[in-house]
């Protein structure tokens, strides 16, 4: 299937500034250049809802840094506490942040059914591989230490994320089995949105999809270099979850694709193997979209769609 129109205008308008000198590729970009070109380009893809209960605060990481974490409601009236969706975004761990993806947790929030928290962690390359994943996990430990004195309930959470955030968010998933004295969250579902897991090889989409895309398997690449401090740390499994020896016993999970993406192929085999090693697992596609659609709501209708779906997926799971 072809990029949607209203896509594919949005996809040329992008290349038509870089051909006039007006914008740069990620890759060729310092990483807080980037940072900034990617805060900025957010505005073009969602206007925030103003609708939504929003309280910012903190957390410290095991090392006494300081991640900010914004939790969001819809208003509704709860009975108890509530169940959470633990939300990661993406950027290649470069780039991205709360702010980011201030208008897409808005709009998962508005669904209801779930509070929504999500967290800071610190990005490369100031701070390389393992600290996103570390600082993720002491987000998932909080929430059980302390999440009930914020209303939410621990016992009930979905793991969730977009890019790299998907893969910090199944990482977590199997630490909740592998490693449980190093997470003692026990997640009862993992969203994963357009997921990195495997840093370490080219599949097809990676070439068909290389560029012209939205995400280019160039700064893929680029985010890899800033991440790992060796080529070691690219294939463990925290980074490329889909080289994990044993991926059984996982919380369900809902895996969904972009057609148009040069992670599409690493996603589809991630899901493969998971329902391989007899996981719950439902995987959905948007064969006419491009990576980062999620957050593309105000620019795509079809978006506010997904955002039911994934919504009703992971309330059916508390």
């Amino acid at each position: 299937m072809a990029v949607l129109p209203e896509l594919e205008a949005f996809l040329e308008l992008a290349e038509f500034g870089r051909l006039t000198g007006k914008s740069r590729a990620m890759h060729e970009q310092t990483p807080q250049q980037a940072r900034i070109d990617f805060e900025a380009s957010s505005t073009f893809l969602d206007v925030p809802l103003d609708n939504i209960a929003c309280e910012d605060f903190t957390i410290a990481a095991r090392d006494g840094h300081s991640l900010a974490a914004r939790l969001y409601r819809n208003g509704q009236a709860v009975d108890g506490l509530q169940p959470v969706m633990l939300y990661f975004h993406g950027g290649g761990y470069v780039v991205g942040s709360l702010d980011s993806h201030d208008a897409l947790c808005r709009r998962l929030a508005a669904q209801g059914g779930f509070a929504l928290l999500t967290v800071d962690y610190r990005l490369a390359p100031e701070w390389r591989f393992p600290t996103p994943v570390q600082d993720a996990c002491d987000a998932g430990n909080w929430l059980v230490r302390e999440g009930a004195a914020r209303g939410l309930d621990a016992s009930r959470v979905a793991l969730a994320g977009d890019s790299v955030g998907a893969t910090l968010a199944t990482v977590l998933s199997l630490m909740a089995v592998r490693e449980p004295e190093e997470l003692a969250l026990k997640p009862k579902a993992q969203l994963l949105v357009y997921p990195v897991t495997d840093a370490t090889t080219y599949r097809a989409s990676h070439r068909e999809f290389a560029e012209g895309y939205l995400l280019e398997t160039p700064t893929l690449d680029w985010f890899y270099a800033h991440y790992g401090r060796t080529p070691a740390d690219l294939a463990d499994w925290r980074c490329s979850p889909l080289l994990a020896e044993d991926l059984s016993g996982m919380a369900p999970a809902l895996v969904y694709l972009a057609g148009h993406d040069p992670l599409h192929d690493e996603g589809l085999a991630y899901a493969e193997r998971l329902r391989a090693a007899g996981n719950d697992v439902t995987l959905l596609e948007q064969s006419g979209m491009t990576h980062d659609f999620l957050r593309m709501a105000g620019l795509l209708s079809e978006v506010e769609g997904i955002h039911v779906e994934v919504a009703g997926w992971v309330r059916s799971r508390f």
